[in-house]
């Protein structure tokens, strides 16, 4: 499972966690729409409860009373998730729908309070949630402190990285359409298609039919910062 590997998080893991971790799941594929679990769900016993994409994405998204869907984040290819849930026993906090055609790997709830036993594994857990909270404060503080465009670029500087990944280079294409882009940004569609182009005049992106093109990196911080 190189895909893994390619993950900060799990590249930092210690062999003999790591190892533990794979030894323990089980493949469960979703097609494109499938719903994996729901905003509110509790998990008990043996039912899945920690998810790994081998291959595909999921959406992680919150609903409205309106109906409206905001999405939270996108677990990529390398990323693990569905832990918050399993470490303070709460309901899940959001939606998770396979964002195309996916492959997992899923820990049952009894299996992952095996591994917590590992104080190394445990460890690693709370780094893991040490880091999505430490980026989870910075989405709220943009939604407060700055303007629409200073947060499609820093979100679009975010993706680059792979959005819940955070991988150290970034990618020069992020294939997202811009409704995704505008439900993670809780906007109108008509507001984001302004701001990116606003974005592509600078020359920092191009946009592509469900890609955007990062033609300008330093163009795109500057306009985050």
């Amino acid at each position: 499972m190189q895909i893994f590997f390619n993950n900060p998080w799990f590249a930092r893991l210690p062999a003999a966690q790591a190892s533990a971790l794979l030894a323990v799941t089980r493949s469960v594929r979703l097609v494109q729409g499938e719903v994996l679990y729901l905003q509110g769900e509790r998990t008990c016993g043996t039912q899945d409860g920690l998810w790994g994409v081998v291959r595909g994405a999921v959406r992680l998204s919150v609903m409205h009373a309106n109906g409206n869907e905001a999405i939270v984040t996108l677990a990529e290819a390398g990323n693990w998730f569905g832990e918050t849930a399993l470490l303070a026993d709460l309901p899940r906090s959001a939606t998770a729908t396979a964002q195309e055609d996916t492959e997992l790997l899923a820990v049952s709830v009894e299996r992952f309070t095996a591994l917590m036993q590992d104080v190394v594994f445990a460890n690693a857990m709370a780094r893991l949630e040490a880091e999505r909270l430490h980026a989870a404060f910075g989405l709220i503080a943009d939604m407060a402190m700055h303007s629409t465009r200073t947060r499609l670029a820093r979100r679009l500087l975010m993706m680059a990285h792979g959005d819940l990944t955070q991988a150290a280079s970034a990618r020069t294409t992020i294939s997202a359409s811009q409704d995704q882009i505008a439900m993670m940004l809780g906007v109108g569609r008509t507001t984001l298609n302004k701001e990116l182009q606003a974005l592509a005049s600078c020359g920092a992106i191009g946009l592509r039919y469900g890609q955007i093109e990062l033609r300008d990196l330093e163009a795109l911080r500057a306009a985050a910062a």
